[in-house]
């Protein structure tokens, strides 16, 4: 069975999307996310029926935007979000419109090929990343870990993994 990466990334508007500040990027979002569907290793994106994610809340703040997507690989991946000049153009300009998040607000993980990651996994990984740092269950770009070789090999989070020993 293959693995696909999933990734999620977080984002804190500086001002409601329907503001003159985030009106250039609501016009990229349909091309950013057709470019992306059409990428080479691309499997799927987190989108409600009009084609996006803005509208979906999670992370505990009605505030936050949500990309979440898999891959087939995590170069895929990396070319998608470096090399894309529809992509790029946004990243470069993330700060005018987007603040600073104080923490960890990307994490990567596999999963078993025919399973579609879901907003509430998305949360354990990024809590996870946050509390104990890269593993093969939660991991970034910069400290990244293999696909795995065999299905049963995926971990299976536990609360206690996600609150620290003291």
């Amino acid at each position: 069975m293959p693995f696909y990466l999933a990734q999620v990334n977080i984002a804190l508007p500086l001002e409601p999307l329907d503001t003159p500040l985030l009106g250039d990027f609501v016009a990229a979002l349909e091309p950013v996310n057709a470019a992306a569907d059409a990428a080479p290793g691309f499997v799927w994106r987190l989108q409600t029926d009009g084609g996006d994610a803005t509208a979906i809340k999670a992370f505990g703040d009605e505030r936050l935007i949500v990309n979440m997507s898999v891959w087939e690989s995590l170069e895929a991946l990396r070319a998608f979000v470096y090399a894309d000049h529809k992509h790029l153009a946004v990243l470069r300009r993330r700060r005018e419109w987007f603040a600073r998040l104080g923490d960890i607000h990307t994490v990567l993980w596999w999963v078993p090929g025919g399973q579609l990651p879901t907003v509430h996994d998305a949360e354990e990984r990024l809590a996870l990343l946050r509390t104990i740092g890269p593993s093969p269950a939660a991991f970034s770009f910069r400290e990244h870990f293999t696909q795995p070789d065999d299905p049963t090999s995926v971990s299976v989070i536990d609360e206690r993994d996600l609150c620290p020993a003291g």
